[in-house]
């Protein structure tokens, strides 16, 4: 895939960039590791300032991000104005609380022990990044990363270039030392060049399920460090004691984040069959009323998808779900003219082995389906090889209780769609992934515990007798 801005509304590509060369590449690597040696000695406070810039920078040029955003991947500007926002939120969090995070623990003592538990920066770690958030998913690896001592080499996805190297002038205008956070514009192919050089400590992967598995089995022979989030096709669960209009308003905006793209959009409407004509009424007409055109139009609901292929690949997942018996409740087909439209669309009825049951749909295109029973729902929503969010709708305590324990997730959010939030940790089970991000949990993947137990009692012994 060549490293280059299409932009998804009109097909036209509007810059190309060369690839790094090997020279480049040995040149950031070498300034990384120099970097990681002084910025893991360089005090907390100071580390943490140069992330609070970087919340400032976001906020301040928010419009200038945004628009790069929209103009690379599609999403609309009030989407794209939404993640700089949220970006920044997460730079001043982890300047505020990520000394604390990072602090030493005390492990207890008494007459003879003094027990410390001490958190150390890895080093250098290469993040692999992919294009449906460019902004999002890499400063939720960064300001964490940077506060603890680490440093970051980014791979960013092909089709998000100026991104990827916005960020980088990000921390460079935040004061962050050179060599701290750098940009490698390198295809996938030259990945594993990168993460085999010795002065690459752990890697952080976010995108497809094959990407994840091709760094975490390099990393896992290199006996490296990783985290992984991956896919998801999350299951949003509505039970009878829901307040069903409210849930399929929020149904609607779950299912189309980022004009269908993330992995934590719910993508599976699981209800119950004592509601499930009205939820399945109230959701295919705000589905319906979703208008779909330019994203730079602030009346736009839904933009282009990212590429021509991820359109392509939507395509003939609908229509083979339909083709396996899938009923075609809404849209279903790509809009004609230039750019990457998808019509919003809903299924119903998909069984195992149709594209719609099996498989992670990534972009505007729901399933719904009914079960009669709680049980039934938890069994269902299980019935993945993900496990990255679920959003449960319920009003019963009981039923809460047994919704949050049985669904298979690394998030559940009750009578709420899934969201990331910097304060907390995120991340999946099962193929979606392992590890997590953000809260205390995040900025610690990435730091070596350290026991330190100091023997005071024969430290005093020893002291005595040499007197």
């Amino acid at each position: 895939m060549p490293i280059a801005t299409i932009n998804p509304a009109t097909g036209e590509t509007v810059r190309r960039f060369d690839a790094h060369d090997e020279a480049a590449i040995e040149l950031r690597l070498a300034r990384a590791a120099a970097t990681a040696a002084r910025w893991r000695d360089t005090p907390v406070d100071q580390r943490a300032a140069v992330v609070r810039r970087a919340g400032e920078i976001l906020d301040r040029d928010r419009e200038r991000f945004a628009a790069l955003m929209t103009l690379e991947m599609g999403k609309t500007l009030k989407a794209a104005r939404e993640e700089a926002a949220k970006c920044a939120t997460a730079c001043r969090f982890y300047a505020e609380h990520g000394a604390s995070f990072v602090a030493p623990e005390s492990l207890g003592s008494d007459d003879e022990w003094q027990n410390t538990l001490a958190y150390e920066p890895m080093g250098v770690v290469l993040a692999v990044m992919p294009w449906n958030f460019p902004f999002w998913q890499v400063i939720r690896f960064a300001a964490p990363a940077l506060v603890a001592g680490n440093v970051g080499l980014l791979k960013h996805s092909s089709n998000v270039p100026q991104c990827a190297l916005a960020l980088e002038q990000l921390f460079r205008d935040a004061d962050a030392p050179d060599g701290a956070f750098q940009t490698l514009l390198i295809e996938s192919r030259d990945v594993p060049r990168v993460l085999g050089d010795d002065r690459v400590a752990a890697a952080t992967l976010t995108g497809s399920e094959p990407a994840g598995s091709s760094v975490a089995s390099q990393a896992g022979k290199l006996i490296k460090k990783t985290v992984l989030e991956l896919g998801g096709s999350d299951a949003f669960v509505v039970m009878p004691s829901a307040d069903v209009a409210e849930a399929a308003r929020v149904a609607v905006q779950a299912r189309n984040i980022n004009n269908g793209q993330s992995c934590i959009a719910a993508k599976r409407f699981i209800v119950h069959e004592a509601v499930y004509d009205e939820f399945a009424r109230r959701f295919i007409d705000g589905m319906r009323a979703l208008r779909v055109g330019d994203p730079t139009d602030e009346a736009t609901d839904l933009g282009p998808l990212a590429t021509e292929s991820i359109r392509d690949d939507l395509v003939k997942q609908v229509n083979d779900s339909v083709a396996a018996g899938a009923k075609l409740l809404l849209g279903g087909h790509p809009i004609d003219g230039p750019g990457n439209y998808f019509e919003a669309t809903v299924l119903g009825d998909a069984s195992r082995g149709a594209p719609a049951f099996d498989e992670e749909l990534f972009g505007p295109a729901a399933t719904l389906f009914r079960v009669p029973s709680v049980d039934a729902a938890i069994e269902l929503a299980n019935a993945t090889r993900f496990g990255l969010g679920a959003s449960a709708w319920s009003r019963d305590a009981a039923e809460i209780a047994r919704l949050t324990s049985g669904l298979q997730a690394g998030i559940v959010c009750v009578n709420a769609m899934v969201a990331s939030d910097p304060r907390y940790p995120f991340g999946g089970v099962k193929r979606s992934g392992y590890g997590r991000e953000l809260g205390a949990v995040g900025i610690r993947e990435f730091m070596n515990l350290k026991t330190i137990r100091v023997r005071v009692g024969a430290a005093a012994a020893a002291t005595t007798h040499a007197e």
